[in-house]
């Protein structure tokens, strides 16, 4: 049991977790791709999965919502198969900078993270519509509701898709890259809505740059084939010795400007 779930313990909270993953094992056209997965996460963590370009992040995270089945194991998101529970979620995808050539205005996009209510054929209803207005004011971009989404910057583009992941009421709320393709401020601003975010509800943020762990991160998951836990903030050596397969022989300071940074310690020598 981890600090966190005996905190939960003893609070009397539930015991059940958001997220749990038993003995799983993954491949692709018979390459392993995860191995061995255990894990839990616990509603109101803040986690970031870290790792490699091509180390299963991704996979992970597609696995948790029930996109692919494992070879082997278990998945369940609140309690369930992910299949019959992931519409209680919000999933923001990687963003492509092609999307902004599609003819649409801010508010549209939103309201596409109300299908998994109205179902596709459907109109939207004032409901709806007064749910996306809701989620556009959560992330500031109200004021830019009718605006082409790609008259926007990239910092508010990804507030925009935030917002389309938010609008259905979420309970666990799932991203992929958030931070990719904008400038500091923007990333600042976007972890500054996360931290708020948090207060409800339950982030998974996938990065492979492990500058970006914001002081808001409660947890890390590192990924690299084999996936390590660590109920903390704070990167160590060991952990970048996870996610290399190498023994770190010096120390590593990484520093993200203008955004909090994480140092890690010096090897004690023998």
């Amino acid at each position: 049991m981890t600090g966190r779930e005996a905190a939960d313990a003893g609070m009397g909270k539930a015991a059940m977790p958001d997220i749990e993953i038993r003995d799983c094992f993954f491949s692709f056209n018979g390459v392993p791709v995860l191995r061995d997965v255990n894990l839990r996460i616990f509603h109101g963590d803040f986690v970031a999965v870290i790792g490699p370009n091509g180390g299963g992040k991704t996979t992970l995270l597609k696995l948790m919502l029930g996109l692919l089945k494992p070879d082997k194991g278990v998945v369940k998101l609140l309690g369930d198969d992910p299949c019959r529970t992931r519409q209680r979620v919000g999933y923001m995808p990687q963003y492509s900078t092609g999307e902004k050539g599609f003819p649409i205005t801010v508010e549209d996009v939103v309201l596409l993270g109300r299908l998994g209510i109205t179902g596709l054929g459907c109109r939207f209803s004032k409901e709806d519509r007064k749910a996306a207005i809701s989620s556009l004011e959560m992330v500031g971009m109200k004021a830019h509701m009718h605006k082409r989404i790609g008259d926007l910057s990239g910092g508010q583009i990804q507030r925009t898709l935030l917002a389309r992941a938010l609008v259905s009421g979420p309970e666990v709320l799932f991203l992929d890259e958030p931070m990719a393709s904008i400038d500091i401020d923007g990333q600042s601003l976007l972890f500054d809505l996360l931290g708020q975010i948090n207060r409800d509800m339950t982030i998974l943020f996938v990065t492979h740059d492990v500058g970006l762990l914001s002081r808001y991160v409660k947890s890390i998951i590192c990924v690299n084939e084999r996936v390590f836990v660590h109920d903390e903030p704070r990167m160590t050596p060991e952990m970048i010795s996870n996610l290399t397969g190498t023994a770190e022989t010096c120390p590593v300071e990484m520093v993200a400007h203008g955004m909090p940074h994480r140092v890690l310690e010096r090897h004690r020598k023998d």
